[in-house]
């Protein structure tokens, strides 16, 4: 006599456990709103004590201090980001055949800069000063919109890649530079004292959050 097979349990469609990755950084995003905006004293702390080191330290190391303005103003800037979408918009377009991708691709984007300006304006955050900065930036602090760019972008790119069945060497370096990028711009902006360390992550929280939302979007309606 055969044993009766035992079946191993469903798993939950992928546009599902996106939901539910998107939803849980949404409200991590959220509470850290939350605690901005209400200004809660440890926040501040450590935000103050965070910023006022970083900044000693780039007033004392001028070359790494340049270095950091090259990559967050020319590397990984937010405008920096949209190009490279434009391209794979193009190609998707062009050589993919994929139109209805690069729209949401393009919609996506836009969504999230939307998103990040209508926040900003919200919760009016004074970005640091100090009497002998080195470097500048405009609008309000949070959330940061060189970290939530990047962190959106990437996100999107990488599972972009892994839909299109990417190749574990061009996937594995794919990741490396995102990883990189994600958290090279987040203490970029940190370093040159034009964010406070909870901007940062709350653009990251609020990247990750629209890119996994916007994949379960993709999932759902072009599975």
């Amino acid at each position: 006599m055969h044993s009766p097979s035992v079946d191993s349990p469903p798993r939950p469609p992928r546009h599902d456990r996106a939901v539910r990755a998107g939803t849980v950084l949404a409200l991590c995003s959220v509470l850290l709103l939350a605690l901005v905006a209400a200004e809660w004293k440890p926040l501040l702390s450590f935000d103050g004590d965070v910023s006022r080191t970083t900044h000693r330290w780039a007033v004392d190391e001028p070359g790494l201090t340049r270095a950091c303005r090259i990559l967050t103003d020319w590397v990984w800037d937010p405008n920096t980001m949209r190009i490279l979408c434009g391209v794979v918009v193009v190609w998707l377009v062009w050589r993919a055949r994929a139109r209805w991708t690069a729209l949401w691709l393009v919609a996506t984007v836009a969504l999230g800069t939307a998103l990040q300006q209508a926040m900003k304006a919200a919760v009016g955050r004074d970005r640091p000063v100090w009497p002998d900065p080195v470097d500048s930036a405009h609008y309000a602090a949070f959330p940061s919109g060189h970290a939530m760019s990047a962190t959106l972008v990437c996100g999107l790119l990488l599972w972009l890649l892994h839909r299109g069945g990417a190749g574990r060497a061009l996937w594995r370096t794919a990741v490396t530079v995102a990883v990189v990028s994600v958290v090279g711009v987040g203490l970029t902006r940190v370093w040159l004292g034009v964010h406070w360390p909870t901007d940062v992550l709350g653009g990251w929280l609020l990247g990750a959050a629209v890119a996994a939302l916007a994949v379960a979007a993709h999932q759902r309606l072009r599975p």
